[in-house]
């Protein structure tokens, strides 16, 4: 079974710093393309940024300059950096992998974060 594990939520004042992971497990193929998504309370789900496996990235412009993507060599893991952190950044954030087959895409638990002004 696949499974995507996020870690590295939490609280953090307005211009603090966060560091999300997530790992890719039960899988023995590299994934083309993971990134993050987030849902904020009262809204939709949205792209926060992506990372292709030649490490190409596309980031929402709500987080540019702000957001950095990365992921390992094994092409399973991805992590997103996040500074200068502002109230309007709180949700609850999902790591995304892309199924490069005819399944489901994978799809992290979500991992809360909340930034206080």
């Amino acid at each position: 079974q696949v499974q995507l594990v996020e870690s590295g939520g939490g609280s953090v004042q307005a211009e603090g710093s966060l560091r999300l992971s997530c790992a890719a497990s039960g899988i023995g193929f590299s994934i083309s393309a993971m990134g993050w998504y987030r849902q904020a309370p009262g809204k939709q789900r949205e792209l926060v940024a992506t990372i292709t496996s030649g490490r190409a990235t596309n980031y929402a412009d709500s987080v540019k300059g702000r957001f950095t993507i990365s992921r390992g060599n094994g092409k399973n893991t991805v992590d997103l950096q996040m500074n200068s952190l502002k109230p309007e950044d709180t949700s609850v954030y999902y790591c995304y992998g892309q199924n490069p087959g005819y399944g489901s895409d994978y799809w992290g638990k979500g991992t809360l974060v909340t930034v206080s002004s």
